[in-house]
């Protein structure tokens, strides 16, 4: 039988994804958040789908919260940290903001559970979640910096800059409608996007670059869906 480590056995063979006991948590959490509800999942119901003793969960997460802003932050790492490795890059502002909204939407439409449908809970309006609200803030603020700069370059006004982050966000709303996002609203949002910063003429030469940009920077599925 698997061991979480000694004195933790574990109830059952793993059943869940994730290669470490937390992964796992935090898969199990995932689901039943997104499908049952914060409010109406215990860390037992936590534990029971991982087929782990609570006291074993508790080894990992001290508290259902921290799992919440656990699943929270992992949905903002990695696009956050893409947009400072892309700003020292020679890359025309319009490729960034197209190369960012790719990968963010391909992440958010391609995750196993819809994570970004837990924005909307009025826990995170809490001070135990104002570092992924700022997090958060500092995403929305790439994307609006390069929206401003996409629009400058086009000699256009920059009252649009708001829009390319919430229309990535709109993954989020189809995921939850529809139950999937299919492949090519990874197209469709990053064309959208491009069209009202300006650049509208200049799409498939602007797609071509973002994608180029990605595959230098390392990320992987970068090729049009």
């Amino acid at each position: 039988m698997a061991n979480l480590g000694p004195g933790r056995p574990r109830l059952e063979q793993r059943r869940r994804q994730g290669t470490t006991p937390r992964a796992e948590i935090l898969d199990a959490a995932a689901e039943l958040f997104t499908t049952k509800g914060y409010a109406n999942t215990s860390t037992r119901a936590v534990a029971d789908a991982v087929g782990i003793r609570q006291a074993s969960l508790y080894h990992h997460f001290a508290a259902k919260d921290d799992i919440l802003d656990a699943l929270l932050a992992e949905t903002v790492a990695g696009p956050v940290e893409l947009a400072q490795r892309m700003r020292p890059e020679p890359d025309a502002a319009v490729a960034k903001l197209y190369a960012l909204a790719l990968a963010d939407v391909r992440q958010l439409r391609t995750a196993r559970w819809n994570l970004g449908a837990l924005y909307l809970l009025p826990e995170l309006r809490t001070e135990r979640f104002a570092a992924f609200r700022r997090r958060r803030d500092e995403l929305r603020e790439h994307y609006e910096l390069l929206a401003a700069e996409s629009a400058a370059a086009a000699e256009q006004s920059d009252d649009a800059k708001i829009l390319p982050f919430r229309m990535v966000e709109t993954v989020i709303g189809i995921r939850s409608d529809e139950g999937a996002a299919p492949a090519d609203t990874e197209r469709l949002i990053p064309d959208a996007i491009v069209r009202i910063v300006g650049h509208g003429a200049e799409i498939a030469r602007v797609r071509i670059a973002a994608e180029e940009l990605l595959t230098r920077l390392g990320e992987v599925g970068t090729e049009p869906a």
